[in-house]
């Protein structure tokens, strides 16, 4: 049996740490976990910019990657992350083009390489594309950070077809193409860089490129945000910087701007994080944790809420093409509106008098959703790649801020599409449901998981979209078995079955255990008294690596064990 005043407690000393963790203009901006692989990259572009202004920056780059270098000669994608063969690449690369005296960590990196790619340069290029297969999102930018670096050779990179950059944007779908609005800028200066590096004929396309160049770089610079950081990421940032040097040199206007902007957002530990923050996403879910949990003052609550409508796109998104409506993951310039922002924006705002902007919201992600009834996170499919593809976190998410707003919709008729959207989406979890009962997620996992994914937190979300779709259906009693039966002897929950629990993990099962309270009491209340365990010794703030960066790149937020286990205290507070 929970004992009450022990939740209580817990509850109350974690809405102060979160309130605590304010901005002082009144929302959040979180701290994303420090990353090798971000590090490594600004290290090479400022390397190879303007080395001796960013000598001390340089340095102190180097520095962190040495000391974060794990024992195997590796590094993984957070400093909790085991290596792996992608970020131990461009921790090699940024010590070589650095220059720095960092012998041991460049023969403990060169050994790691040798044993897990070969040491011949095709060796390692055809481990990367291994890695990656199709999708040369991330292998192309990759082995051209490899190749300024000399690990290998310019000939073992495939060409990009950066004169795509010319065309409309809805050609892309129309051709079938494989290529994705927010890859854009690499596209184009990866693409530039192979072509000025390679040379390798005189073809007709050959000459259409060379015609194709200034439109193309105009196209890049367009897309550019004024403080310079493509979608606020580093990564992207310093691989468009890096490639543009070799193109267009140091101080043309695009590489100007990226290089201010990695200057501008190192740490003072000398490291780099892969984003400059969450600030909009984790905003909206305390505001919607804090509501369900009390504890806010109203006024400072009302301000949170003026911010968050604030952050509502109001024209068309250069990057996607997206319609007014939607909200980034930011607050910052180079956020992209999408889906589950979108989702979580609007459920905050639900109901409140800061709500005008909810049916501009709905209307844009009734205007994303699939033809498989699912949802997307920044394109209506009309590519191959993951972000244009239905995923069921997302999918969860819409279906709950569709429903929410449909129960006090101004015009039926919009309350009607919310419902028919809705349904479509409930088939398509029922479709998407794995054998055992779960759901995977794609903007979440867990490294210690077969296949790093994670199918208690994709089963969690899930289930709190069925709890208000459709609580009796078999879907929902297969995933409640599910989460169930992946519950430790410690009460908590980690990515699945017999996995190490965290915080994380087992506040998102205790709220979908919530949404089902007469389900399996024993499991919620044991859920209940571990979070209160990690709150009272303190260990609840420690974050853990389970976000996927675009699906592929490991980060901690601060922020997530905070906001995720108010919501699952206050929720089980109302009913235990």
């Amino acid at each position: 049996m929970t004992d009450i005043r022990r939740l209580q407690g817990a509850l109350g000393s974690a809405r102060a740490h979160l309130l605590a963790r304010r901005c002082p203009e009144g929302y959040w901006e979180g701290r994303l976990t420090s990353s090798a692989l971000a590090t490594a990259v600004a290290v090479s572009a400022l390397s190879l910019g303007d080395a001796h202004r960013d000598a001390e920056l340089i340095g102190r780059g180097v520095a962190w990657l040495c000391n974060s270098q794990n024992g195997d000669g590796g590094w993984g994608d957070t400093p909790d992350s085991p290596s792996n063969l992608s970020t131990t690449l461009l921790g090699l690369s940024a010590l070589v083009l650095a220059g720095r005296p960092a012998e041991r960590a460049l023969t403990a990196a060169r050994a790691y390489v040798s044993r897990n790619a070969g040491s011949s340069p095709a060796q390692v290029a055809m481990a990367v594309e291994r890695i990656y297969g199709r999708d040369r999102t991330f292998a192309a930018p990759i082995l051209m950070n490899c190749a300024l670096a000399g690990i290998v050779k310019w000939d073992s990179l495939a060409d990009l077809p950066f004169e795509l950059a010319v065309l409309p944007r809805a050609v892309y779908g129309v051709l079938g193409l494989q290529v994705v609005s927010y890859a854009l800028p690499a596209l184009i200066a990866v693409g530039l860089s192979i072509e000025r590096h390679t040379a390798r004929s005189q073809s007709a396309r050959a000459v259409l490129r060379w015609l194709c160049e200034p439109a193309v770089r105009r196209r890049l610079a367009a897309l550019q945000p004024s403080h310079g950081g493509f979608l606020e990421a580093t990564p992207l940032t310093a691989f468009v910087g890096m490639a543009m040097i070799g193109v267009a040199g140091p101080d043309d206007a695009v590489v100007m701007r990226c290089l201010g902007f990695l200057r501008s957002s190192m740490r003072p530990d000398g490291s780099w994080p892969i984003d400059t923050n969450l600030a909009t996403w984790v905003s909206s879910a305390a505001c919607s944790a804090l509501s369900i949990a009390g504890g806010c003052d109203p006024t400072e609550a009302a301000r949170l809420r003026e911010w968050l409508a604030g952050q509502q796109s109001g024209s068309m998104h250069q990057f996607t093409g997206a319609r007014p409506g939607g909200w980034a993951w930011t607050h910052l310039p180079g956020g992209v509106p999408d889906a589950d922002d979108t989702a979580g924006a609007i459920l905050a705002l639900l109901g409140t008098p800061q709500g005008h902007g909810a049916e501009r919201g709905i209307r844009w992600l009734l205007g994303l959703q699939n033809k498989d009834g699912g949802w997307p996170t920044f394109c209506r499919g009309w590519g191959r790649l993951p972000f244009d593809r239905s995923s069921p976190d997302i999918t969860a998410h819409a279906i709950r801020a569709l429903l929410g707003f449909s129960r006090s919709a101004p015009d039926p008729r919009i309350g009607r599409a919310c419902r028919r959207a809705a349904r479509r989406g409930v088939k398509y979890l029922a479709r998407v449901q794995q054998a055992d009962g779960s759901w995977l997620p794609l903007w979440f996992g867990n490294q210690a998981v077969a296949g790093k994914s994670n199918p208690v937190l994709g089963t969690a979300r899930a289930l709190v979209a069925w709890a208000e779709a459709a609580p009796g259906a078999r879907e929902a009693e297969l995933g409640l078995q599910y989460l169930i039966g992946a519950r430790n002897d410690d009460g908590g929950w980690g990515g699945a079955r017999g996995v190490a629990s965290s915080v994380e993990e087992t506040a998102l099962a205790v709220t979908a255990l919530t949404c089902f309270p007469s389900r399996d009491r024993e499991a919620l209340a044991r859920g209940v008294e571990y979070l209160i365990r990690r709150v009272e010794n303190g260990s609840w703030v420690d974050a853990r690596p389970i976000g996927l960066y675009f699906a592929s790149l490991w980060y901690a937020e601060d922020l997530y064990p905070l906001i995720w286990t108010i919501e699952a205290l206050g929720r089980a507070a109302a009913i235990l």
